[in-house]
């Protein structure tokens, strides 16, 4: 994580676990403990080889850890958000039926 309040906002909400159980924002690690969190949509698996007793930069923080988290997938395509053109006013109907298809709602009864 970035920022400590970010780290502390992803302990409160539960994505954080050290040694399989759900971590505090205060709780201590000690070398051999595994912490398990959850970033942009991917399980991210660290174990603590050496603890900090005061803040550092970035790559010595690397060091202090080892990375066994299973590598991510190539850039997945995503499907291009078809938009409208600024100012071309409201959709027709037949237009709008078709944006509510491609979102997946049901066009006669309105739900999804």
């Amino acid at each position: 994580m970035k920022s400590r309040s970010q780290a502390t906002a992803a302990c409160k909400a539960g994505h954080v676990k050290v040694n399989g159980s759900t971590a505090k924002p205060s709780q201590k690690v000690s070398v051999g403990d595994t912490v398990t969190y959850r970033f942009q949509g991917f399980d991210r698996v660290l174990e603590v080889v050496q603890v900090l007793r005061t803040r550092v930069g970035a790559p010595i923080a690397q060091q202090a850890y080892v990375d066994h988290s299973e590598p991510r997938p190539e850039a997945y395509v995503m499907m291009a958000i078809p938009r409208r053109e600024r100012g071309s006013g409201r959709p027709t109907k037949r237009e709008r039926r078709e944006l509510d298809r491609l979102r997946g709602r049901d066009t006669n009864t309105g739900r999804i």
